[in-house]
């Protein structure tokens, strides 16, 4: 006996049956179309959905016996039938199209000949969310009142079951994030921060740990750089090898070579023993080099002869020595700048760079202050053994509307100060003891980031009475760095 034929309850029991097992929107989708359209004899049918970024307000997601999507997509833009349920939220029936006079200014029911012609809206409570419509070329009368009733009510029932289908799908999807979340934070217990933008570079260090690909991490000082190498070493597979951070703005440059590659005993006056360089020493494990923008030319090429052949020559050695080591390197500089300006290889660079990780400026990524804060908070009073619990909303939002030039760095610092020099079980807003720039001072219509970087040092400088160390360490920068900076201006750029 044909399915159309059968008790129409019985036939409504065992579609919701069906259709309320099916978790995939799509698939239930499909199966919606296919059920109506069989139990209806209908040649031909779509399912719109409300879709209010369309400037129709909805979209075909599913069709059948069409000769295209693009063909059911213009039939359904087209049809006065589909606008005339979306209007009205009643379902529409015609016996014969082609003389109803409700129709009769359709151009697709008349070029197309189509005879006969159901819509019904898919109604979740009082909201319209899509519709159904199932339409014959072949003959009048093909649906009845008794067929509109049952699509109706079928109609009612794939409406609950498709919200299911999403409601699943969202609950499925929010796990998923939150697993994510739990392992990003059991992975990396160190590592602070829930944005957008940190969580971006997180799922970057988790596809590079368990690989040998040279990584370079860029971000402007006191970003965390070295937090995250360290990171990457420690859930790697070399975490039970040594790990060995250089700073290569730290270390004098006519000692740099030494102090990376070794040196033969009688290399340069001094040199009693022979001895092993921190690349050396590094053998197996991960070498991390910060500040790479400040490697000396010089030393430009022996580095790139470890990254290509994996071996290094000692200072005034003869013969080389194969050193198994994964490269980490972090900069604040833009190094496609110096490689224009002749002062960074590229050669070098393309090596260093298989996988970039960019850490975000802490005023990039506002959401992580509060948590930040309070981690630096009671990491502080437990250091200094201070009773102070929690951070006053006034001292807060201060922190937030803060610049932070230093970045995670300078925050942490002016949160250890301020509990050093609270009174009380509360921080207050007078106890981060925060500069005060004016936006007059500092922001000015038509002012460079060259020059802006150098009013911001000059104004630092003249506060600490022209010490650079102080002032490297109050912007967040390398005294390297700063030396840089003030040489490349002309003199002391006070």
């Amino acid at each position: 006996m044909p399915e159309q034929h059968r008790d129409n309850f019985t036939v409504l029991y065992e579609i919701a049956q069906r259709i309320n097992s099916i978790l995939d929107e799509q698939e239930l989708l499909e199966e919606v179309l296919e059920t109506a359209m069989a139990h209806l004899d209908a040649e031909r049918g779509y399912i719109v959905m409300v879709d209010p970024e369309d400037e129709r307000g909805f979209n075909v997601v599913v069709s059948k016996n069409f000769s295209t999507p693009k063909a059911a997509d213009e039939s359904a833009a087209s049809s006065s039938v589909m606008n005339k349920v979306f209007k009205s939220g009643e379902p529409v029936l015609t016996f014969d199209a082609l003389s109803d006079e409700r129709f009769e200014a359709s151009r697709s029911i008349v070029s197309q000949r189509i005879l006969s012609i159901i819509c019904v809206p898919l109604r979740l409570q009082e909201e319209t969310i899509g519709a159904i419509y199932l339409d014959s070329t072949k003959s009048r009368g093909k649906f009845n009142e008794e067929t509109l009733k049952f699509l109706a009510v079928f109609g009612n029932l794939a409406a609950v079951a498709v919200e299911n289908a999403k409601r699943y799908n969202r609950l499925k999807n929010e796990n998923a994030r939150l697993q994510s979340e739990v392992s990003s934070t059991n992975l990396f217990p160190g590592i602070i921060g829930k944005s957008k933008q940190w969580k971006a570079a997180l799922d970057l260090v988790q596809r590079v740990i368990d690989t040998d690909v040279s990584v370079l991490i860029t971000g402007e000082s006191g970003t965390g750089k070295e937090l995250i190498a360290r990171a990457i070493h420690n859930q790697g597979k070399r975490r039970d090898m040594s790990f060995m951070a250089i700073n290569c703005s730290a270390i004098p440059e006519p000692l740099l070579e030494s102090e990376l590659f070794g040196y033969r005993k009688g290399a340069f006056t001094g040199a009693n023993a022979d001895k092993k360089g921190l690349i050396e020493y590094t053998d197996g494990g991960t070498l991390f080099l910060d500040e790479i923008g400040d490697l000396p030319q010089s030393l430009q090429a022996k580095l790139l002869r470890v990254l290509q052949e994996r071996e290094i020559r000692r200072l005034g050695d003869t013969e080389s020595r194969k050193v198994n080591v994964r490269l980490i390197s972090a900069t604040n500089r833009n190094l496609r700048e110096e490689i224009n300006n002749g002062k960074f290889r590229e050669d070098l660079y393309f090596r260093l760079n298989i996988v970039e990780i960019h850490l975000p400026a802490l005023r990039e990524r506002t959401d992580d202050i509060p948590v930040l804060a309070n981690h630096f908070l009671k990491k502080a009073s437990e250091t200094h053994g201070r009773n102070v619990g929690k951070i006053s909303s006034a001292a807060m939002s201060r922190l937030l509307r803060h610049s932070w030039y230093g970045n995670v760095r300078e925050l942490q610092n002016v949160v250890e100060r301020a509990v050093v020099l609270s009174r009380g079980e509360e921080l207050a807003e007078e106890d981060l003891k925060l500069e005060q720039y004016s936006e007059e001072e500092l922001v000015q219509t038509g002012l460079t980031l060259e020059e802006f970087e150098r009013k911001l040092v000059e104004k630092t400088l003249g506060e600490t009475g022209g010490n650079r160390t102080r002032t490297a360490e109050k912007l967040g920068v390398s005294l390297r760095w700063l030396q840089y900076r003030l040489k490349e201006w002309g003199g002391d750029s006070r």
